[in-house]
């Protein structure tokens, strides 16, 4: 499926849905890696298997392998990280925070990508799973690598379209 076929695939009540997935394809804010990466993890994280699909396709036709496995580590080791860290923020049980947390995170290390590249996505990643303290995390090692905010909330910005395609077709099924 390609991106034009799922924005045809979102019904009228979220014709703004279909414009904001229209300009992230336009938007130069980022670089195309950066772009498509997030295309690929964001559509991942979305666990929405139509827009999953359609921005993985096109996230194909823009990235080398070793780019495509990067945004793909980078939703996988956020599906983890997020549910993890989401849970020591949450619990009352301050012990927890105490513990080591014992996940294997290597690819964060070396995840075959640009360093900010994979902090871009993890960034995206975490914000559509709700993880404030990764999100804190990985902005501060955005802006210890000196990317600009406005690269920064494009990246959150595309996240937020994407899991609001998803929600758009689930919302129409």
């Amino acid at each position: 499926m390609s991106l034009d076929a799922l924005k045809n695939q979102i019904a009228d009540f979220a014709k703004d849905v279909r414009l904001n997935l229209s300009s992230m394809a336009s938007d130069e804010t980022l670089t195309p890696v950066q772009k498509y990466g997030l295309f690929a993890a964001c559509g991942i994280a979305s666990r929405n298997p139509q827009v999953r699909q359609a921005l993985v396709a096109e996230a194909t036709q823009h990235l080398d392998e070793a780019a495509l496995n990067a945004a793909k580590a980078a939703a996988a080791i956020m599906g983890m990280n997020n549910v993890y860290y989401r849970f020591l923020h949450l619990a009352s049980n301050a012990e927890f925070r105490t513990m080591p947390a014992k996940l294997r995170m290597n690819v964060i290390a070396n995840p075959g990508v640009a360093k900010q590249d994979f902090e871009l996505w993890s960034l995206a990643v975490s914000a559509i799973n709700g993880c404030g303290t990764c999100i804190d995390a990985h902005e501060a090692e955005l802006r210890k690598a000196g990317v600009s905010s406005q690269s920064i909330q494009a990246a959150v910005r595309f996240a937020a379209i994407i899991e609001s395609a998803a929600i758009a077709l689930e919302a129409a099924a």
